[in-house]
């Protein structure tokens, strides 16, 4: 039986999978994620298929993303003897205007991906990173990667612009959007679960300590809150959301800070920990009910809201809102804040089951439907590897034998 291994390196952290490609769809043997890469408190942490810890503790030897790597093999070899390695499957934020689908990597498309780092700074150097340290460790095996932009690339030439002359637009300076690899997942997963839903207009809200929204009609995005970087759109948890350019040339010209002291206080000073002082976790502020922490949930909200109606503008209406990640999921006052007096646009929240996190959480009469649905991005990677696998041409198989990895 071969297998698939699904790595999403972020700056301090690799998340991975290993799925099996028995069956015609890719099945979780294990998830976990490496996280605080690099300090003494790095920790890893992966369960099985029916939820059992696998393993959860730190290490101090976890220095880089290679010997995040390397925890994660000695894990798989352990726990899974015997298994093989077809393929590798690679979260990369950024695939530039052109990529709209997964793509084969090698070495000389990993550097092609390089150009679009300046994009997406504190994402895509760490995504290549993970990618050629697992080219190291599976030599024989497919490596595909999926990228985070592909599904909004067939967004309106006016969602995808700014009115700036023509040529930066040419040397892509336009609206890319982001979490598509979570919108991917949800637009699957309405299309076999509510066909109906999935072919009408829907707005899925990605929230968590990165958050966006998307607008699709028949499951395809036709607008985005994100925009040229991952810092556009809704606030986060440390980083800023929609701001006024003007603040960026103030900031410069006026308190005379550097680009890499802007990068800073836009990408890990801002958002929910900027605004609450206190944290970047939504769990947090709720409990802490601070004059400053309710200051930033609300502002959170409202800004939840405003993009809420304006993709409902962009989609000419609105059939379904779908919740989906980390704060999505689990936070039910988020979600009531978000949908309040919402009935000018015929959404009708239902508290009970909204307080209980219900896969529908609208009331029977409402025009609209609001569900809860978890995300599943490591999924989606695991089939556009197995898809691609598939193709004699394509795949070949490395198999992990415990000593070479140790």
């Amino acid at each position: 039986m071969t297998h698939v291994v699904t790595l999403n390196s972020g700056s301090s952290s690799l998340k991975f999978g290993l799925f099996s490609m028995q069956g015609d769809e890719p099945e979780a043997i294990c998830t976990g994620e490496v996280d605080r890469i690099g300090s003494p408190a790095a920790h890893i942490q992966a369960t099985d298929l029916d939820g059992r810890d696998l393993i959860d503790e730190t290490s101090e030897t976890i220095v880089d993303h290679h010997s995040a790597l390397d925890h994660v093999l000695d894990l798989v070899v352990r726990q899974f003897p015997g298994v093989t390695i077809s393929a590798v499957g690679h979260r990369i934020v950024h695939g530039g205007p052109d990529n709209d689908g997964p793509v084969l990597l090698t070495r000389d498309s990993l550097k092609d991906l390089e150009r679009f780092s300046p994009f997406a700074p504190l994402h895509q150097p760490f995504n290549i990173a993970g990618a050629r340290a697992a080219m190291e460790r599976f030599p024989d095996a497919v490596q595909i990667a999926c990228f985070d932009t592909a599904f909004h690339r067939n967004h309106p030439w006016v969602n995808d612009t700014f009115a700036l002359p023509t040529e930066y637009y040419d040397m892509g300076v336009r609206r890319y959007g982001f979490h598509g690899l979570s919108y991917d997942y949800i637009s699957n997963h309405m299309a076999k679960t509510a066909p109906l839903l999935h072919s009408g207009r829907v707005i899925v809200a990605h929230l968590g300590n990165g958050a966006s929204m998307c607008g699709m009609i028949s499951g395809r995005s036709v607008g985005s809150s994100m925009g040229f970087s991952a810092l556009d759109g809704l606030p986060m948890g440390t980083r800023c959301g929609q701001l006024d350019p003007g603040v960026v040339l103030y900031l410069m010209e006026q308190k005379g800070m550097s680009a890499a002291q802007i990068t800073q206080l836009l990408y890990r000073e801002s958002g929910l920990l900027g605004m609450s002082g206190l944290s970047n976790d939504m769990r947090t502020l709720e409990e802490a009910d601070t004059p400053a922490t309710r200051k930033a949930i609300s502002y959170f909200n409202f800004r939840a809201r405003r993009e809420l109606g304006a993709l409902a503008a962009v989609l000419g209406g609105l059939d379904a809102v779908v919740f989906t990640g980390g704060i999505g999921e689990n936070s039910s006052l988020v979600r009531e804040r978000i949908c309040a007096d919402m009935g000018w646009l015929g959404i009708e929240l239902d508290p009970d089951a909204n307080a209980d996190s219900a896969r529908v959480i609208s009331t029977q009469l409402s025009r609209v439907q609001v569900m809860v649905v978890p995300t599943n991005e490591e999924l989606v990677i695991a089939r556009a590897a197995a898809q691609i696998c598939r193709s004699p041409s394509n795949c070949s198989v490395s198999e992990l034998e415990f000593s070479s990895h140790i």
